[in-house]
């Protein structure tokens, strides 16, 4: 068990590094976060030969794996629509990750925000 920890903590050492190099000066340590705070997930998009940043900017409904393949769930209303997009928290395409709220919930998942309109959330989330 332990030598299954020691290979874990190096692949994710090997994940931060890659990170590190793609990022080179920009580099910026992933927050804590949980279910139920507002994020602003920068991504990088390739279109053709450029490379942009796109930003994602929603909550978070959930969190599951562990070390290198930990992800999360992050929902948006965007045009009265809800986007949902799963992101690996240790991926090269996701730039940064900046916190903007903390909502108080009680729950891991938060699955039951997705009937819910915006006004709604925004009182469950106090």
């Amino acid at each position: 068990m332990r030598k299954m920890q020691l290979v874990e903590e190096m692949i994710k050492e090997r994940a931060v590094q890659v990170r590190k190099d793609k990022d080179g000066d920009n580099y910026v340590e992933i927050p804590e976060f949980k279910p139920g705070d507002t994020v602003n997930i920068g991504v990088r998009v390739v279109e053709g030969e450029k490379e942009r940043i796109q930003n994602f900017k929603g909550i978070i409904i959930g969190r599951r794996g562990a070390g290198l393949n930990q992800t999360f769930l992050v929902r948006k209303i965007s045009n009265g629509i809800g986007v949902e997009r799963v992101f690996p928290l240790y991926s090269p395409m996701i730039q940064g990750i900046q916190v903007l709220g903390h909502g108080r919930v009680r729950r891991a998942k938060l699955y039951y925000l997705r009937g819910m309109s915006e006004k709604k959330i925004r009182q469950k989330l106090r």
